[in-house]
């Protein structure tokens, strides 16, 4: 029988000290099923006796129905499960060690253009719908604030600050930041909560979700994904449209806008500056194809 013992440490390690949210934490904890499974097919009962060669062996299994993205993850579950096990003298060597990952292509941001996020924003829906003032401040919070979507559903009604015009979001590592809201946010948000006590199961306290479902409960990230898709239907799009984007969007626009990459930094709460650089190549990528469809020297 395989000893997985070693596990429950690392994850809880996870949990109290590095404070992953429950989602990674279930990511770490299904990566790590996944080679115990390996590693008992090749004969070895514990993550102890693991070396390089199972490591790679387990990656080649995988990358049949994997994407790379995604064997990048597992590979970085590994190594930092192998570093915590040599930090902790439950090992004498790190067995990811000379193990390489698979070769990822740069991924840029995909942004909708300012016309397309406006025909979002002004998709028809009925005015007096609870669920439709929900979903009009949900996008117009989604980009107007650049949030992530599990930030936007872990979210208070106290963390909104509607006559300072700010709201504050717990964020990766729980990390909080403050960040402001546009005036087309607040009115939303405002025409929302005059009706959140219609279909809320709770008193509105300070502490209770902002952004509940039909059912009065907490909305999740899920949710919020199929309703932006159904919008972008609505709206003439003819695309998927993720919560991602929108957070994505707003990066970009402010950078055209002539936003330096410091304040999107710290608006977009990303602990370091070279992910936010990334923006850079989506403007640069969209200035050349306005240069090729528009400039009479450019086309051959």
């Amino acid at each position: 029988m395989f000893d997985g013992s070693a596990k429950d440490p690392f994850l809880a390690h996870l949990a109290k000290v590095v404070r992953c949210s429950p989602h990674t934490l279930r990511a770490y904890d299904r990566d790590l099923a996944q080679f115990a499974a390996h590693l008992t097919s090749r004969g070895r009962q514990s993550f102890l006796v693991a070396t390089a060669d199972d490591v790679r062996s387990h990656l080649a299994a995988l990358a049949r129905d994997h994407k790379k993205t995604s064997l990048a993850r597992k590979l970085s579950t590994l190594r930092s499960f192998a570093a915590h096990l040599q930090k902790h003298g439950l090992r004498a060597d790190d067995f990811c060690l000379g193990v390489d990952g698979p070769k990822l292509g740069r991924r840029l941001p995909r942004a909708l253009s300012v016309d397309e996020t406006e025909a979002l924003a002004g998709v028809e829906r009925r005015a007096d719908s609870v669920l439709a003032r929900r979903d009009q401040a949900i996008v117009e919070l989604l980009y107007g604030s650049g949030l992530r979507v599990a930030e936007l559903c872990g979210l208070a009604i106290g963390d909104v600050a509607l006559d300072e015009a700010i709201v504050r979001v717990t964020g990766k590592r729980q990390k909080t930041r403050i960040v402001p809201m546009g005036a087309l946010s607040i009115d939303a948000m405002r025409a929302y909560l005059t009706v959140r006590a219609a279909m809320a199961r709770d008193d509105g306290g300070p502490e209770r979700p902002l952004f509940v479902n039909a059912r009065g409960g907490r909305l999740t990230t899920r949710s919020v994904a199929r309703n932006l898709d159904r919008d972008a239907l609505r709206a003439g799009l003819g695309k998927r449209i993720s919560p991602h984007a929108l957070r994505h969007s707003f990066a970009t626009h402010l950078l055209g806008g002539g936003a330096d990459l410091r304040g999107i930094q710290e608006l977009l709460g990303h602990a370091s500056l070279g992910t936010t650089e990334r923006y850079t190549h989506v403007a640069l990528e969209r200035a050349i194809a306005v240069f090729d469809d528009c400039h009479p020297r450019a086309k051959r």
